[in-house]
């Protein structure tokens, strides 16, 4: 059924990076596995708790590494040749920008907490020292 689900996503997003990953996508894959997924629940148990500053390094790392992946993948969708791709990829601007608002929303979520982290007061906020 998973299979069945992939293929027919491929095909009707023309998505060939899901059927065959470039190397570079593999890596990312991993990347993914291995650092990003690690990082939810922890991230899941700060922010529903509240109150733990702790959490901002380590969601500046997270938005930003995820960021940062996702320019190079949209930037494929934009500008890679997927005429000579194994498996259907888009063809025309309007199927590479379909591609790309399945993408979109993974760069702006970790966006979002990037500003959050950066810019609320409550991540934000730098303790003063008292002088002696």
């Amino acid at each position: 059924k998973l299979a069945e689900l992939l293929q027919w996503y491929a095909a009707t997003f023309r998505d060939p990076m899901m059927l065959q990953p470039p190397e570079w996508f593999k890596a990312f894959i991993y990347c993914e596995v291995f650092l990003q997924m690690p990082f939810f629940p922890v991230a899941v148990y700060a922010f529903l708790k509240g109150g733990c500053k702790w959490i901002r390094t380590p969601a500046i790392i997270y938005s930003t590494h995820v960021a940062t992946t996702l320019f190079a993948i949209l930037a494929h969708i934009l500008f890679h040749d997927f005429s000579k791709s194994e498996h259907l990829g888009p063809q025309t601007q309007r199927e590479r920008l379909i591609l790309l608002s399945i993408y979109v929303p993974y760069l702006l979520i970790p966006l979002l907490i990037l500003f959050t982290m950066l810019y609320n007061p409550h991540y934000n906020h730098v303790e003063k020292r008292k002088r002696k």
